[in-house]
């Protein structure tokens, strides 16, 4: 006995289809989507049927636009363009990473005052977004006092609309460097070199609040002890409070 032809879909359904999956999973590609569909709703859909409808709604030009959103990185906020002039003008802040013993990931967040080259925060924590970076900048505010702008890199928690309104209301602004260019943000850097000399290559992170521990340990060392030659060999606590 013949088995009956399957109904074949129109094309406009299958397009329904294709908008509200790309809409729920905008990272997937055509081969994927067709699958899910055909799974989901019992369909086969000839492959080069399915693609192209796809090159039909042009998908793939408005994947490229939306993965691909714009810096606002420029080359005019670099370090060596854009100087810090005296205490509290420039605050620059970046993340570097690390493990525990264990190989679970960590994340540290440093904020660092350009002119001064004192380290005012040295955080460190499983996982960090742009709510609990604007949290810790808040905090260096409220002990050493606001700046006039912070630099940074263009990562997703410095570019976030959450921390830049947060930042504005209290009148700082953010500069970004230019995209893959992080010597333009070269006190963060170097003092990251350090640190991942100093600290993160020397210790093994038994936990968190170990992590947590040794950091603080090493930020007053690096603050009260350790002589900077760009400073006369004085101590950043010593140069900060001869400036005042």
């Amino acid at each position: 006995m013949r088995r009956g032809r399957r109904r074949r879909v129109r094309d406009e359904k299958i397009v329904t289809e294709i908008l509200r999956q790309v809409a729920a999973t905008p990272r997937m590609g055509c081969r994927k989507v067709l699958t899910m569909i055909c799974r989901r709703r019992g369909w086969r859909i000839n492959h080069k049927r399915g693609e192209r409808l796809w090159k039909q709604l042009r998908l793939n030009a408005r994947r490229a636009r939306a993965v691909r959103k714009q810096s606002p990185g420029s080359s005019a906020n670099a370090c060596d363009v854009l100087r810090a002039e005296r205490p509290r003008h420039v605050y620059c802040c970046d993340f570097i990473h690390d493990a525990t013993e264990d190989r679970r990931q960590l994340k540290w967040l440093s904020v660092f005052d350009e002119y001064t080259r004192e380290c005012l925060a040295l955080e460190v924590e499983w996982s960090m977004d742009h709510r609990y970076a604007l949290e810790v900048l808040l905090r260096v505010f409220d002990q050493y006092g606001a700046p006039e702008f912070i630099r940074s890199d263009n990562g997703g928690e410095f570019i976030a609309e959450g921390l830049r309104a947060g930042l504005a209301k209290l009148g700082v602004d953010v500069k970004f460097i230019e995209p893959g260019a992080p010597w333009q943000n070269g006190y963060s850097e170097s003092f990251h070199s350090q640190v991942r000399a100093e600290l993160l290559d020397m210790e093994v992170f038994i936990g968190l609040a170990h992590a947590k521990q040794l950091g603080r340990a090493y930020r007053r060392m690096y603050n009260h002890e350790r002589p900077h030659g760009s400073l006369g060999m004085l101590t950043r606590r010593t140069f900060v409070t001869s400036n005042k």
